[in-house]
């Protein structure tokens, strides 16, 4: 996919995100990089390149303190290539993106791993009981 177009779709998601999120967004600039460095991935223990669909770096909101200011903005990095890689169509590139942007938010505003982990997989069990005939 053209960069053009994959960062039309990020803007989208981002676009569709609750207004309560995402006007609360807060000095952090979200970017497309192709693939994850090797530092990256060494950094978080990640296997292979293709593992990592984006990342937040950053101070999550939770952890600021009044003081916090005059700082370089975090920043969240997603990896169109590994993200192409797992999809089969513009359509999955797309709910791929929006989850990817969803998850890195959360880390934005202070989710761990483990917990955004746990709130996936009931997300995943309750569309699936949605979607039994």
């Amino acid at each position: 996919m053209e960069r053009e177009k994959f960062e039309t779709l990020l803007v989208r998601a981002i676009d569709n995100l609750p207004p309560e999120f995402r006007s609360k967004l807060e000095n952090v600039d979200v970017c497309v990089e192709d693939w994850p460095t090797s530092g990256q991935l060494k950094k978080l223990r990640v296997g292979y390149s293709s593992q990592l669909l984006g990342l937040y770096q950053g101070v999550p909101q939770i952890k600021r303190s009044r003081r916090y200011g005059m700082v370089l903005p975090d920043k969240i990095s997603i990896f169109q290539k590994p993200i192409e890689a797992q999809c089969r169509s513009d359509a999955e590139i797309e709910m791929k993106l929006a989850e990817v942007v969803r998850h890195e938010i959360a880390h934005h505003f202070g989710i761990d791993e483990k917990t955004l982990r746990r709130i996936e997989g009931e997300r995943c069990r309750k569309s699936k009981r949605w979607m039994k005939p």
